[in-house]
């Protein structure tokens, strides 16, 4: 909670710190500083004080931790009319969030659960969607804005919030995924979209963060975590974390296992590549599994069967896939010699693929040439990729390998050339190649889903103390995906029926024009819609079934629970730190 007055920003020199987030600035204090054994070196202890006045470099709105570290200060009264909550609260997002875990009955799979408890832990999903951010430092000066499901509406401590995360068990979370999969249809046909990411750690002595092989490496220790999404329904099913030096392909195995656990019976896996192996494929045959994998057209078991047929389907018409501008052919093959199974192999050209993959591959050429050139008499090791493109030559001098010169391997780059504009997707299931891409590409929310992860969730990047504030921040994250992931579905379906498509129908842009919808507090205490909603308001909540008269009365009821908010919980924490989850 913030103050509606201004007090002028301390002058402690090397103590007062600013921290920008989104469009606010806030005011951090230097308390003290820790020494962490594991690291052998201290880290500043901050807690935040008070928020940048925009118009006024020299000020800031206090808030209670500024009282207690500067109590000498005297503060000014309070505006007429203040209170414990914003006079201004943004409802149009939460608004649309409140509905989704309605319709997904979220609370009931949280039965083991008190009101307080399922309550913060929707809170701090709904606070990372709108805010696209998961510190818990921030969480306060969300609620202050925003209404809020704990009871009564009240606004809990960061402090609060770091000990509830903490005391989230294992068991909350296996119980909440064995409700979120217990009611559905076991014996439907479904694909699954299983796909990973990895996260950088930076703090804290994490069990599960190693050196391993992150997709955005920063030099720190990561793991793993990984979603299986339900491609028919349009939803994610199940999660789990897993230590950073383990592989996407080795892990999937163990996700076949839960899968099975769960009682889905009728399912198949769509794929990437990084999951092809021989043995999963094998495990997913012995569990009656079916697939969809994409590989690469210089995938060695089939840039044969690609050169095989090349010129029998490129230009011809009734292998045009036209609404993906691509041309396909589909063959029956073993992947493997002693393959018990023929497959599918749905073989793939792209005009625009194959302009872009020679441009890619001739630049990285040139790129490698360069260096190389660079460093000629050096005694270095350029590794295997050079060596698969360029013969190497080097010469013993003075003990040492140095290297010499190079010449392209024209023979391997040629027939990398021929292969630009081509791919393939193998399949367990006889279909066209056209179903087969068809099946591949509606990926594309899956895909979506982990770019929101790491984009609009702020969840880059893990900063947590330890095990279990990582499990439940992963935890948190999750359940904020399956909301944010029905926005995205929502929002996409209405746009489809749209003669024209409109740029505000994106998450990010939806959810930034939901946050104009105010309520403006009164003299009186009670909380009024502050102007009519929007056309393009409308819009974006009629993608939600929420028409006019249903968000008038939603706003109506929130702005009676805000006139009976509880007092916002006050720092209650020994030394005034904060933890961020």
């Amino acid at each position: 909670m913030y103050y509606d007055f201004l007090v002028k920003i301390p002058e402690n020199t090397g103590k007062i710190s600013r921290n920008k987030r989104g469009d606010t600035t806030y005011i951090e204090y230097t308390y003290g500083r820790k020494y962490l054994p594991e690291k052998k070196y201290n880290v500043p202890q901050r807690t935040t004080i008070g928020k940048f006045a925009a118009d006024n470099p020299t000020m800031m709105y206090p808030n209670p931790s500024f009282e207690k570290y500067f109590p000498d200060v005297v503060l000014p009264e309070e505006s007429e009319g203040s209170s414990s909550r914003s006079s201004c609260i943004r409802v149009g997002a939460f608004m649309v969030i409140k509905k989704i875990i309605d319709d997904y009955k979220l609370s009931n799979h949280l039965s083991s659960w008190d009101d307080r408890g399922k309550g913060l832990l929707l809170d701090l999903a709904a606070y990372s969607i709108i805010c696209e951010s998961n510190v818990a430092q921030h969480y306060p000066d969300y609620a202050y804005n925003h209404p809020v499901l704990t009871p009564k509406q009240k606004i809990y401590s960061d402090s609060t919030i770091s000990r509830f995360l903490a005391e989230i068990t294992e068991e909350d979370r296996i119980d909440f995924l064995n409700s979120w999969n217990r009611n559905r249809n076991h014996k439907e046909q479904i694909y699954l979209s299983y796909d990973s990411t990895n996260k950088n750690c930076k703090a804290g002595d994490i069990e599960k963060a190693e050196y391993g092989h992150p997709k955005e490496n920063v030099g720190s220790p990561i793991i793993n975590y990984s979603v299986a999404y339900d491609m028919n329904n349009q939803e994610p099913l199940l999660y789990e974390s897993y230590p950073g030096s383990i592989v996407d392909v080795s892990q999937l195995q163990c996700v076949l296992e839960k899968v099975q656990g769960y009682g889905y019976k009728n399912i198949g896996f769509v794929l990437d590549r990084g999951y092809f192996s021989r043995d999963n494929l094998d495990y997913m045959d012995k569990c009656n599994y079916d697939f969809v994998i994409m590989v690469k057209g210089k995938a060695s078991f089939v840039n044969g069967l690609i050169t095989e047929h090349k010129g029998e389907f490129e230009t011809n018409r009734s292998c045009a896939i036209r609404e993906y501008r691509t041309y396909g052919m589909t063959i029956c093959d073993k992947l493997y010699e002693d393959d018990k199974k023929e497959r599918y192999f749905h073989l793939y050209h792209k005009v625009s693929r194959e302009s872009a993959e020679r441009t890619q591959l001739e630049n990285e050429l040139q790129r490698m040439a360069e260096m190389m050139d660079k460093n000629k008499g050096k005694d270095i090791d350029f590794g295997k990729k050079y060596e698969h493109y360029y013969e190497l030559t080097y010469h013993e001098k003075d003990g040492k390998r140095k290297f010499y010169g190079y010449k392209e391997r024209e023979d391997v780059i040629e027939q990398e050339l021929k292969l630009c504009g081509y791919f393939a997707i193998v399949t367990s299931k006889k279909m066209t190649a056209s179903d087969a891409l068809q099946l591949y590409k509606s990926r594309d929310a899956s895909e979506k889903l982990f770019c929101s992860d790491k984009s609009f969730l702020g969840n880059r990047t893990l900063r947590v103390s330890g095990n279990d504030a990582l499990e439940s921040k992963i935890f948190v994250e999750f359940i904020a995906l399956i909301i944010r992931c029905k926005i995205y579905t929502q929002l996409r379906k209405r746009m489809v029926e749209m003669a024209k498509k409109p740029n505000y129908m994106t998450v990010p842009a939806a959810l930034r024009e939901l946050e104009k919808i105010e309520l403006i507090r009164q003299p009186g205490g009670n909380y009024k819609l502050d102007h009519a909603i929007t056309a393009t308001q409308k819009i974006v909540l009629g993608a939600f079934g929420i028409d006019e008269d249903n968000a008038r009365a939603r706003v109506l009821l929130l702005g009676k629970e805000l006139m009976g908010a509880a007092e916002p919980e006050i720092e209650e924490d020994e030394d005034g730190a904060y933890e961020i989850y």
